[in-house]
């Protein structure tokens, strides 16, 4: 039986004239809701149940703050009042998991055949026998970017650990298309875009060096493309074990693992395929990214808004071991900073960007990273670049960062710091109205090599510049 609540007067007048439920004190707890005195009259007609969800944490799905949800009633008759809020709480236990109408697990076909053949890996049997090691598919000696089939910065070919090994690799290109942990479909085409992005530089066996530093990561590093990783095109989770299982795998053999992607789901196979190798604890993140990715609390425990929570949960990275550079626009909103914060995560905003300037928020940083565990792990989402330099990716934000900004930094990090891995997703060719977005990935790549490049001769100065470039005959 519906019961009016006789004292639901009294509550409310109680809560008239204190501090809303506007947030979440240090503790968890919500502060008292003010309800207007114009509104009190009107909750007359809520049961003790409705008023207690009303001025609840649960009302706030509804509405960022209880004021906003207030001024929506203002206006309504009690009767009014009353429907909304029960329309509320159905939305709310609709929503809910209802084990008699809903898969917990989603079915597959383990009677197929070919259940595992996506992640099979091709038998060295069926085709012609050779040793170990890196091979170079280039027909001439040096040819350009039209001609010959497109490898990661036109490097050699490794398919397997052994090839990794034998020819002492120390950076191994992969590239994953996955795109199935995003609902804009095209990031998948990343790796085959990135791939065919340099549109000017050849193949030729002596490469000229990065103007700013004199160094030439492909006359100093042994890299190679490793081929693209197995996706199941139908299947996020059946995805993330066989990606972070390859990822290990190139960390074993002793290479630095670079992945092109893909959408930013890959950041949580990506860094627990490099943690299971230096351990738990040992790894720091440095995320560039226009978007927080901790998001938690939704029906499938990954997408790519996701991953950062994931790694933090499973105690795969501390907190105060991830550094977020460039987030903006409208997410997260106040409970996910104040969810970082609470965990120690680090993050500088544009705002901080734009009120400090760009030297000042490098320094500091450069200052967190070079603090922080021995081992970095750059994931490096392509949308923290201002559309302008970026337009082809599934979630462009106005107002972000120059490639004349994150060139330097990319470069500085890989020097100064033990890279051991980095990733480079949420390029989507697809929306791509030219080779913008491809060929500023292609250079973000080139930026890290060259600062990896960089620490393998031992110059790890910040702002190192070859004597060929200081003197410019001016003052």
């Amino acid at each position: 039986m519906k019961r009016v609540i006789q004292a639901s007067a009294l509550i409310v007048a109680m809560l008239v004239g204190t501090q809303g439920l506007l947030s979440q004190d240090a503790g968890g707890k919500f502060e008292p809701a003010e309800v207007p005195e114009a509104l009190s009259a009107k909750l007359e007609e809520l049961t003790e149940d409705e008023l207690t969800f009303l001025l609840g944490e649960d009302a706030l799905s509804f509405a960022e703050r209880h004021d906003i949800l207030f001024a929506r009633l203002a206006n309504k008759t009690p009767q009014g009042i009353a429907a909304y809020v029960r329309a509320m709480m159905r939305v709310r236990d609709l929503s809910k998991f209802n084990p008699e109408t809903d898969m917990a697990v989603i079915p597959l076909n383990t009677e197929a055949g070919g259940f595992n053949r996506w992640r099979l890996p091709r038998p060295a049997e069926f085709d012609t026998p050779r040793d170990p090691g890196p091979i170079n598919i280039n027909r001439y000696f040096g040819s350009g970017p039209k001609l010959g089939i497109p490898t990661f910065l036109n490097m050699p070919i490794a398919i397997t650990p052994q090839d990794l090994v034998a020819g002492e690799v120390e950076v191994a290109i992969m590239g994953v298309p996955l795109d199935t942990g995003t609902g804009y479909r095209g990031a998948g085409y990343g790796p085959r875009a990135v791939r065919t992005g340099n549109v000017y530089k050849g193949n030729s066996p002596v490469q000229p060096p990065h103007m700013h530093t004199m160094i030439s990561p492909n006359n100093e590093l042994t890299i190679v493309d490793y081929g693209d990783i197995a996706v199941d095109g139908l299947s996020l989770e059946r995805s993330i074990r066989h990606i972070r299982k390859m990822v290990r795998e190139v960390a074993t053999a002793g290479a630095i693992p670079m992945i092109v992607g893909g959408d930013h789901s890959l950041m949580y196979p990506d860094v627990a395929g490099v943690v299971d190798v230096f351990g738990k604890g040992k790894v720091g993140v440095v995320h560039f990214d226009a978007h927080y990715d901790a998001g938690r609390g939704q029906s499938h425990l990954l997408s790519h808004g996701q991953p950062v929570h994931r790694l933090f949960q499973e105690d795969l990275v501390p907190g105060p071991n991830f550094i977020q550079v460039g987030l903006r626009g409208y997410w997260p909103g106040k409970s996910g900073f104040e969810w970082m914060r609470e965990h120690g995560l680090r993050y500088h905003t544009m705002a901080e960007i734009e009120k400090d300037g760009w030297d000042q928020v490098m320094k500091r940083v450069m200052k967190e990273v070079l603090e922080g565990p021995e081992y970095i792990f750059i994931s490096f989402d392509i949308d923290v670049l201002d559309p302008a330099y970026a337009p082809g990716t599934g979630t462009p934000e106005p107002g972000g960062l120059t490639t004349r900004e994150v060139f330097p930094i990319v470069r500085r990090l890989c020097a100064e710091k033990n890279i051991v891995g980095f990733e480079l997703v949420e390029v989507n060719p697809l929306v791509d109205p030219g080779y913008t977005t491809a060929q500023n990935a292609d250079r973000v790549l080139r930026e890290c090599l060259t600062g990896i490049a960089m620490r393998k001769r031992g110059i790890t100065e910040p702002h190192y510049l070859s004597p060929l470039t200081i003197d410019h005959g001016h003052d």
